[in-house]
């Protein structure tokens, strides 16, 4: 069996050697800015001026040069896409209008844009523009990129209008009450979503105008905090304030004003940040997505300062979530906070489990670790969350995105309406599946990371090389890739060899390699490339158990890196999308599961006619089993209460 904490960072194995003499681990690698190359410098006399103090030791490749092929990740791109285009500018902007004193006649969104909605402005100034400018990137949709920058140039004029730098969607008497430490929801929360929106507008669509404006909301919150004393500032950090020590320390980045990076680490709550540089766990009780971007922005510190305090906070969270606080799908959280001591897991499945925004938030920092050490364990956590938790949970039809990911079983799936939820988790969806294609690859001045395998193809143009990845992952138990190259040139290519692959095999231009190498490590393959050349590498897929770290009757299987959901039957259109509160009598009741504790995947089997579905034996009823991502209008079921027999 294997548990979700065997795969932390604190447990890496040490990498052995693999195929033909290759070495498995990266060689000392130079260094180089972490993100797409706009957010880390700035031109000084025609050259590139880096703001890193540490640099990642490998890197994504800018999303231009990455294009996704048919396959899952195409599909849910699409159907973001598509929800992204449906949104009316005018909508969008409605609130800001308002707010600013300009007339607005479009009709209100709903839901968390809801005119008296506290949190207003959060989507539609903020995950919008970064949705769209993450959609233009990955996928070149002038359509999205020319609404976006008319969205900026009219919230141009609310800024204006509202003077001092302010922008958003609410009245600034909000950041009174939060001063005076009065319930206010999150207005922290929401200036950081407009800020990221507008620097993303900037960094990926080149946007001058949206530059500005964040420089002036940089400017407004530097006067609102500058006056507060230590002590108060820290007492401010209790209400949600998102990620604004990251976007600020990007803006330092970007600008190379140090002034930016001062802001930034105003926003360092020490009662959260102290326990986990002593690496202690006092997770307990705290609300998990206003934590994870607190985080992020800590290792972005680390980064631009080269502090190493904030590289142990990263990675000791990292560390303690993933190994002790983490279901099967790689999401985390039950009703939004943990509640519980470390690995105890079993009493915390509801339908409030794991909030897609935390999902998205772990992600997030995963890449900046695997940034700083590139080890394939990070990459097995990573593929794990967007194959089970991000993949499935937007709906297909029509874009629309999930809250939470119930993992108590029986329940189903709820997506938000389309125009009436705008819940966080809408927009870091929206997010999310715009930029699918950052993660694929990475690479250093003389390797190429080949971390996920999805269809898709990679332009280099500084190496003159073209990798195009073809595959039907993971219904296809591997992939190939071809190289079209303009003159022959020396690379090492790093294919990552999952935790979960039984077996395994390579060849390069139909030839064996006599050798492969380790679960949860990279096979180098070092040699000349040339047009022509190409790699098939085999990674077969076996059933295995993931149990409850407290409680190993309580299971759910796995297929390679796929939970498997016992699938039932569907709901109505009603108990899919909105705030459908379960009724008495909704829950469906699954029966146990009797496995031999010898096989304990002996009582799933394949079925010959479908793939990737499975069903059971010898059990009370029949059962049909399905990767938990293609379960979207049926209840479900996924942790199964196992009654181990001996023979």
């Amino acid at each position: 069996m294997t548990r979700f904490g065997e795969f932390s960072r604190r447990h890496f194995m040490t990498s052995v050697a693999a195929a033909a003499g290759s070495t498995l681990l990266p060689r000392a690698l130079t260094a180089a800015p972490p993100q797409d190359p706009v957010v880390n410098t700035t031109q000084k006399d025609g050259k590139s001026v880096s703001r890193e103090k540490v640099s990642w030791k490998v890197r994504p490749f800018p999303m231009k040069r990455v294009r996704l092929g048919d396959g899952p990740c195409k599909v849910a791109m699409e159907a973001d896409r598509q929800y992204l285009h449906s949104l009316p500018p005018d909508r969008l902007l409605h609130t800001f209008r308002i707010n600013a004193g300009i007339p607005s006649s479009a009709e209100p969104l709903g839901g968390w844009e809801k005119p008296d909605c506290e949190l207003r402005g959060h989507y539609a100034g903020g995950h919008y523009l970064s949705a769209c400018a993450l959609m233009y990137a990955s996928a070149g949709d002038e359509d999205l990129k020319n609404n976006a920058n008319t969205v900026v140039a009219e919230l141009g004029k609310c800024q204006s209008a509202l003077k001092s730098g302010y922008l958003s969607a609410f009245p600034i008497e909000f950041f009174d009450r939060l001063r005076e430490r009065q319930r206010v929801w999150a207005p922290f929360y929401t200036i950081h979503k407009i800020m990221a929106g507008l620097l993303d507008m900037y960094v990926y669509c080149g946007n001058e105008q949206a530059l500005d404006m964040v420089q002036k909301m940089a400017g407004w919150t530097a006067g609102y905090t500058g006056p507060l004393s230590y002590e108060h500032m820290q007492r401010v950090l209790g209400t949600e304030y998102g990620g604004m020590g990251e976007v600020l320390s990007n803006l330092y980045a970007v600008t190379g004003k140090e002034y930016y990076l001062e802001v930034a680490q105003r926003f360092d709550k020490k009662q959260f940040f102290d326990p986990l540089a002593s690496h202690r766990d006092e997770l307990k009780g705290l609300h998990v997505n206003t934590h994870i971007p607190q985080v992020i922005a800590a290792a972005r510190c680390y980064e631009l300062t080269g502090d190493r305090r904030y590289r142990d906070i990263a990675e000791y969270f990292w560390d303690e979530v993933v190994s002790e606080r983490t279901y099967c799908t790689g999401g985390t959280s039950n009703g939004e906070s943990w509640n519980t001591d470390p690995g105890k897991l079993s009493t915390e499945l509801s339908t409030n489990t794991t909030e897609c925004c935390c999902a998205y938030n772990m992600m997030k920092l995963t890449r900046h670790l695997f940034g700083w050490s590139p080890d394939a364990r990070l990459m097995d956590y990573y593929e794990r969350t967007l194959f089970n938790h991000r993949l499935g949970t937007i709906n297909p039809e029509d874009g629309t995105m999930m809250y939470y990911l119930p993992l108590a079983t029986g329940y189903w799936k709820t997506f938000g309406k389309p125009f009436d939820a705008f819940w966080c988790c809408t927009g870091t969806g929206s997010e999310e599946y715009a930029k699918l294609t950052d993660t694929i690859y990475f690479h250093d001045d003389e390797s190429l990371y080949v971390n996920l395998y999805i269809d898709s193809q990679l332009e280099w143009p500084e190496k003159g090389l073209q990798v195009k990845q073809a595959t039907h992952f993971p219904e296809e138990q591997g992939t190939a890739i071809a190289v079209v190259a303009k003159s022959p040139t020396r690379l090492s290519i790093n294919l990552r060899i999952p935790y979960w692959v039984q077996g395994g095999s390579v060849k390069i231009n139909g030839a064996p390699l006599p050798a492969f190498a380790s679960p949860s490590s990279y096979l180098t393959l070092d040699r000349v490339w040339k047009t022509g050349d190409k790699i098939e590498l085999s990674l077969p897929m076996g059933l295995h158990i993931d149990s409850m770290p407290d409680d190993e009757t309580l299971q759910a299987a796995m297929y390679g890196p796929l939970v498997l959901a016992g699938r039932f039957d569907a709901v109505t259109k009603e108990m899919t999308y909105g705030d459908y509160e379960p009724k008495p009598g909704d829950q469906k009741k699954v029966p146990d599961i009797v496995a031999d504790a010898s096989k304990p995947t002996a009582w799933i089997e394949p079925d010959p006619k479908q793939a990737l579905t499975f069903n059971t034996v010898g059990q009370s009823q029949p059962l049909t089993v399905v990767p938990l991502n293609r379960v979207i209008h049926e209840r479900y079921a996924i942790y199964w209460k196992v009654n181990n027999k001996t023979t």
